[in-house]
């Protein structure tokens, strides 16, 4: 793949004369390099202190909860910093990976970390499967001890794990095979999207640059990359149709050996949210469907003076939009600007992203798509990944991600086992920050014109957010119940996509041959089955609660980092509790979809 990378550089010149110099993160406090000895030194003090760890506690937990609270908090803290270890390694794979999925070296070393990893962590698998054998009441008694009482919300989660979880021999296969199976097949979805390229007026380009082209003022432009997305995506259906009948089937054996009743019940479980709540979720958005989208839509194909718009116009900019590139340094000061209005204390966790080479924000051959922030461990930072190319959207990302990383930071300190925060409330912070910046554009904006344009990019974002995930939950939904009952060709899977996105987004977009493969590069559907439904869960949520800081309540900012401090240790009931809001109340999710609604009535508003 080497031969298609000149035509990326060329464009990254380009761009680094617009956008100015962006920054490429300094891994070095992970470690040194991929073949630095610190590397081959930490594998082996994993697999020696994980055997050793096997060695002076297996079969002997309940023994130890019976005899002291203490003791057995000992053995929570040894695998606490050994959890802090390996992540230390399998974060810095997967990050030196991103950077280039196509990298043989690259390849080979996040593939062996994997490998080495899974084989330590073998020894550790008894650890949680043999707590939750001890006995209620042994437990509970061992709590007393403070020492111990300090890990009861790690130690209830693993506990509602046990009506799921299998004999120790049996959960060891699945966990040693996991890199020869789900994870190998995500491996093969990562190297082949990163290797595809898209031919755009004789240039072939990435799927990032090709995905941005869609945003270009041209109609003409936006068709082209349309129509290569789709030609290119076709050319390798197969290939993704395998890999996502595979998965499907992988998860069916797993939920299935595991009890779960839903196809999302696993997923639910891990978010640590009740399947009724999500279920509302969904029904509220389904049912605005007609209310959000289908108008929205409407209303933009008028703008262009047409009764529909092609699918390659649903995210175009408007017609008198400012479609200037965004220095790198301007999205910085805006989006920093914003935080530091709302705390202080906000821009500065964010300030040492960009300071001390926590984020890698050019967009070039080979690197992981999209954007994330990766927590890492609590012993290091996180860093966040952008392909930053200077759109509006792309600040707004910057945003977004900066919020997770805020939020990471701020969790850090609960440790390996408690950092870790639910899907769920994992986007309460960067959806927050996303709004925030919005909120300081728009107030800045006294030009009617600019305000239109600044109000349809975040109703544009929010029905992305939500509409979008939503849809993306109930595509997911469709694929794996139908792979129950057999293999799924490409082009049924085809199909199920078509009828989520008829469904929600409306009679005013127009889908033309190609866009019923636009399934196969959602990464999401591969990582993390049933993940979307997050993004939606998150937007609504800080929608209701940016209404009750609007409201002006004092110590909101003092609860709101409570609230991102909490990490992992708290239920979404306990921590929304402080701001009067329940996300088991149906008027909760129909408060956090009247926001974008109101949005859209005051586009139509300035229309009349």
């Amino acid at each position: 793949m080497t031969g298609h990378r000149a035509p990326v550089a060329d464009a990254a010149t380009a761009s680094e004369e617009t956008l100015g110099s962006l920054p490429v993160w300094n891994l070095g406090d992970l470690y040194p390099a991929h073949d630095a000895p610190e590397v081959t030194a930490d594998l082996e003090k994993a697999e020696r202190q994980a055997a050793a760890f096997a060695a002076r506690y297996q079969g002997k937990l309940a023994e130890i909860a019976g005899r002291s609270g203490g003791e057995l908090a000992a053995a929570i803290r040894e695998m606490e910093a050994l959890d802090d270890l390996m992540g230390r390694l399998a974060s810095f794979a997967g990050l030196f990976y991103a950077g280039d999925t196509t990298d043989p070296v690259r390849q080979k070393f996040y593939g062996d970390i994997q490998d080495k990893l899974t084989t330590a962590s073998t020894h550790v698998l008894f650890f949680t499967l043999e707590l939750n054998r001890i006995d209620d009441a042994v437990l509970d008694a061992a709590l007393a001890d403070p020492d111990l009482a300090h890990y009861r919300p790690w130690l209830s989660d693993i506990r509602k794990e046990r009506p799921h979880q299998l004999e120790d021999r049996v959960e060891q296969l699945f966990h040693e095979k996991a890199g020869t199976g789900a994870g190998a097949w995500n491996r093969l979805f990562d190297e082949t999207m990163a290797g595809l390229r898209f031919t755009v007026d004789d240039k072939e380009l990435p799927l990032e640059p090709t995905l941005n082209l869609m945003q270009d003022p041209d109609s003409a432009t936006r068709e082209k990359a349309a129509k290569a997305l789709g030609k290119t995506f076709r050319a390798n259906l197969p290939v993704f149709t395998l890999i996502t009948n595979t998965l499907a089937k992988d998860k069916e054996i797993s939920d299935r050996w595991r009890g779960f009743e839903d196809i999302a019940d696993a997923r639910h479980l891990a978010n640590r949210v009740e399947r009724d709540v999500v279920d509302a979720l969904v029904a509220a958005v389904q049912e605005a469907y007609p209310r959000l989208s289908h108008r929205y839509y409407a209303m933009k194909a008028r703008w262009f003076g047409k009764d529909v718009i092609d699918y390659w116009d649903r995210n175009a900019p408007l017609p008198d939009a400012d479609t200037r590139r965004i220095p790198w340094d301007e999205a910085r000061s805006t989006v920093l600007g914003a935080y530091r209005r709302f705390s202080p204390q906000m821009a500065e966790i964010a300030g040492r992203f960009f300071d001390e080479g926590w984020i890698d924000a050019p967009a070039r051959a080979g690197k992981a798509p999209g954007a994330f922030a990766h927590p890492t461990v609590p012993s290091a930072h996180p860093y966040v990944l952008l392909n930053y190319q200077g759109r509006t959207r792309d600040v707004m990302t910057l945003a977004h991600e900066l919020g997770h990383g805020v939020h990471q930071v701020l969790a850090a300190p609960n440790g390996a086992l408690m950092a870790p925060t639910p899907l769920t409330l994992a986007e309460t912070a960067s959806v927050f920050g996303e709004m925030l910046t919005f909120k300081d554009l728009l107030a800045a904006s006294d030009d009617a014109k600019r305000r239109r344009i600044l109000l349809a990019g975040k109703v544009e974002d929010m029905l992305n957010t939500v509409v979008r995930q939503i849809a993306f939950y109930a595509f997911e939904r469709k694929v794996h119940a139908a792979r129950r009952r057999g293999e799924l060709t490409g082009e049924e899977i085809c199909e199920l996509w078509m009828s989520v996105q008829a469904e929600s987004l409306g009679p005013a977009i127009r889908f033309g041959e190609g866009y019923e493969t636009f399934w196969t590069y959602i990464p999401h559907f591969i990582h993390s089955p049933f993940y979307v439904y997050a993004y939606a869960f998150g937007d609504c949520l800080v929608n209701s609660l940016y209404a009750v800081y609007e409201e002006a309540e004092s110590g909101f900012q003092d609860k709101y980092f409570a609230l991102l401090s909490a990490g992992g240790t708290k239920h979404h009931s306990e921590l929304l509790a402080p701001f009067g809001l329940n996300a088991t109340d149906p008027a909760f999710w129909r408060k956090g979809l009247a926001v974008i609604e109101g949005f859209i009535d005051e586009l139509e508003a300035a229309q009349a």
